[in-house]
């Protein structure tokens, strides 16, 4: 791709691939600048999306952000561009996050990086957060080692748990989400990013036909977004016995490191979603610091865990509603 034909309707293409990404509660806190001049995309955060009472460090508004930073160097590749990116340029802005130069064509030197990149792409739009219960069938091993390669690629360990590490993890989660529950301001947050579509029509936020059904056995990892005024006639149905846990860490855990981790969740989850593997998340204990701790591994466990993805065979889940590209994009002369 030559400079001339780095339109501002391709950098919108880049910005909507980006916007794809997950982000807790859907709040999609990010915000995009593109320099015409220097060819260069700001990420910045959006802060008036964070979420203080469960996320007070914003180490999941990065993780957020970087995974869009992450859709954004997919999205570049596809499109013959390098990305040139570095995170937090500037120390003394902590709101900007990455800047990303685009520039055409793959050197020699990254063209193998590059054309992995331009593999994940078809994933983007086809990345849904799924709340349903998953089948038994184990992920096989090859599939595992994909995504365990997919996170090493970003600077990130991605670790499947096995019993009777399993067993705790799956105790804190459901301890979490009972802490939760007791916490008003948790709660209030929460229903913020609720929406029911019957009376909104989104652009934000968790929609109401992205809640799955109700764990009939109230084991089940996801989280309730219907905290603790459920509706009347909600589905109820079993969730698989076990889950598949994986589990994201860094060496890190500072704001770079947060970005990384992003980078490295959205990479594992467009990994899955070519190899038919559908994922949700399981964030209640990372978000309590007495828990999040206690997540590691207790034999080999030294990094500092990020997020934990479910993954399993079944429904990929819903379309979630997102900004229009002219909300979160500034082009600039």
């Amino acid at each position: 791709m030559s400079a001339q034909t780095l339109t501002d309707t391709v950098v919108a293409d880049l910005v909507a691939d980006a916007t794809a990404a997950p982000s807790m509660h859907n709040a999609q806190p990010w915000l995009f600048r593109y320099a015409r001049g220097d060819r260069t995309l700001a990420l910045r955060a959006d802060f008036e999306r964070a979420m203080p009472a469960a996320d007070p460090t914003a180490r999941a508004l990065h993780v957020g952000c970087g995974a869009a930073l992450l859709n954004l160097r997919v999205s570049a590749a596809h499109h013959g561009l390098t990305a040139a990116t570095t995170l937090l340029p500037d120390p003394s802005d902590p709101v900007f996050l990455a800047s990303v130069r685009l520039d055409a064509g793959p050197d020699a030197s990254r063209d193998r990086a590059d054309e992995a990149l331009r593999a994940l792409h078809p994933a983007i739009a086809d990345r849904h957060t799924s709340r349903y219960p998953f089948d038994e069938q184990p992920i096989p091993d090859e599939v595992r080692a994909r995504l365990v390669s997919a996170a090493l690629a970003e600077g990130a360990d991605l670790v499947f748990l096995v019993p009777p590490h399993l067993e705790t993890v799956l105790d804190l989660i459901r301890d979490a989400e009972g802490y939760d529950r007791g916490d008003p301001a948790r709660e209030a947050e929460q229903e913020r990013w609720t929406r029911f579509t019957k009376t909104d029509a989104p652009d934000d936020g968790i929609p109401d036909y992205a809640f799955g059904p109700r764990d009939a056995s109230e084991r089940a990892t996801n989280r309730d977004f219907t905290g603790t005024g459920a509706p009347a006639g909600r589905a109820r149905v079993l969730f698989e016995r076990r889950p598949q846990l994986a589990l994201l860490s860094t060496a890190g855990d500072r704001p770079a490191d947060w970005l990384r981790a992003g980078q490295a969740l959205e990479r594992v989850l467009l990994a899955a979603t070519l190899d038919s593997v559908s994922t949700s998340f399981a964030t209640q204990p990372i978000e309590w610091p007495d828990l999040r701790w206690v997540l590691r591994d207790p034999v080999h466990g030294t990094g500092n865990p990020q997020m934990i993805i479910r993954m399993g065979y079944g429904p990929t889940g819903p379309r979630t509603p997102r900004r229009r590209v002219d909300r979160v994009l500034t082009i600039e002369p």
